[in-house]
């Protein structure tokens, strides 16, 4: 099977590497991809916004299956527009990824669907949450504790334009939870922890993600499968209901409570970074299960191995004010050496070699026997790579492997 990859993240990046493996796969394309990618199979300059350029890409390279990575292009209906061209796709349609596109809808899904999650606060008051409605890349979220925050967060969600929504604040771990679905069956994959946070401690603005791991500690396969029924096939029914049924990565980002879970966010994709993390772990053969989605029927042979893993997020020195660009980075082959494997997420090929292009430049991925020997495998490895005005975080998974929970 010939295979395009849509995106240019860490995300497309580990799903590239990923589906890499697959005896099925032919060919694999990516558009635009990123120097991570190129060494896997062949980038070409489309934008994934570009949905007349990419059909004409999917003709040209008479591709058998696209993976859609961005959320942007889901929710304005590149997966209907190629769909109805005759391209299989792997992702939900327009209609059904609003459940990531729109706060609002999303609300009104969870509530006709009997969901828990956090309670529509009438006035803004602290402490409270403030969520910008539409697409924000990970940025239109703001907890305010304080009367200054609050202040602060309506400012910076109102200057994002749309809606805005208060919630409840909610307190407890927080877990990301993936399924695969054909909009009726549905698949779990390991469940990941994610770090929003730009500074250590949780502290700072919130960003796209600065790291993430798996498996989280206290989630087996039985506590797995009790979200997906409170939470998953509850949703994907009410869409379905309203004429939407939903096909493709269901993420649910949730908060478990002491009076149980309670959904933070749906997103209609693989999340980034956490992807970065849950992939290293699965066995089986992600494009089979990626294609049966994408066919309407899903094959869900595909499982968490007994290893842990650790994804590191490297940025810019400004991320996530402004991103940083024509930096050069050291270290990235050294780091691979070593057993790491490093994803690309905002870097360009120059004369100089790879330099930094994004906000988030690299994701640092170990393994290990357990949480602790995989994140210390990934920090050797993040301290083997270098460039000017480089910042990551220094306590991924740190709580989880001490045992502990995060505050």
């Amino acid at each position: 099977m010939r295979v395009l990859v849509v995106g240019s993240g860490g995300r497309e990046h580990a799903l590239a590497w990923k589906l890499k493996q697959s005896p099925r796969l032919e060919a694999l394309h990516a558009a635009p991809g990123n120097p991570g990618i190129a060494k896997l199979g062949e980038c070409h300059p489309v934008r994934a916004e570009d949905a007349e350029g990419l059909l004409g890409l999917c003709r040209e390279l008479g591709i058998g299956l696209a993976v859609v990575g961005p959320e942007l292009p889901l929710v304005t209906g590149l997966a209907d527009f190629l769909r109805r061209n005759g391209v299989a796709v792997f992702g939900p349609s327009r209609a059904a990824a609003r459940i990531e596109g729109s706060k609002g809808f999303a609300k009104d899904v969870l509530d006709a669907a009997g969901v828990p999650t956090a309670a529509r606060l009438p006035v803004a008051r602290p402490p409270c949450v403030v969520k910008a409605d539409g697409l924000a890349a990970g940025k239109g979220v703001f907890v305010c504790r304080t009367q200054g925050e609050l202040d602060a967060g309506l400012r910076a969600a109102s200057a994002l334009g749309g809606e805005l929504l208060i919630e409840e604040l909610l307190e407890g771990e927080e877990v990301s939870l993936f399924v695969l679905t054909d909009g009726r069956e549905a698949a779990a994959l390991a469940p990941a922890q994610d770090f929003k946070r730009i500074g250590d401690g949780d502290t700072g603005p919130n960003t796209g993600g600065m790291g993430a791991y798996s498996p989280v500690p206290g989630l087996g396969d039985a506590e797995v499968e009790e979200l997906v029924d409170t939470v998953h096939r509850p949703v994907l029914a009410e869409l379905a209901r309203r004429g939407s049924p939903f096909s493709g990565l269901l993420y649910a980002g949730l908060m478990l409570t002491d009076d149980g879970p309670r959904v933070l966010e749906f997103n209609c994709r693989f999340g980034d970074p956490e992807t970065q993390a849950i992939l290293p772990r699965l066995e089986g053969d992600l494009l089979e299960a990626l294609a049966s989605v994408a066919h309407g029927a899903l094959d869900d042979q595909i499982t968490a191995g007994d290893q842990a893993a650790v994804t590191v997020v490297v940025a810019g020195g400004d991320y996530p004010e402004s991103n940083d660009k024509g930096t050069p980075i050291e270290g990235i082959d050294e780091a691979e050496a070593g057993g790491a494997l490093v994803f690309h997420a905002g870097t360009a090929r120059t004369g100089q070699g790879t330099v930094t292009n994004g906000g988030r430049i690299l994701n640092v991925t170990a393994l290990g026997d357990d949480l602790t020997s995989a994140r210390a495998a990934a920090y050797e490895a993040v301290d083997l790579i270098s460039f000017a005005g480089m910042r990551f975080r220094r306590d991924i998974a740190l709580a989880a492997a001490e045992g502990h929970v995060r505050s």
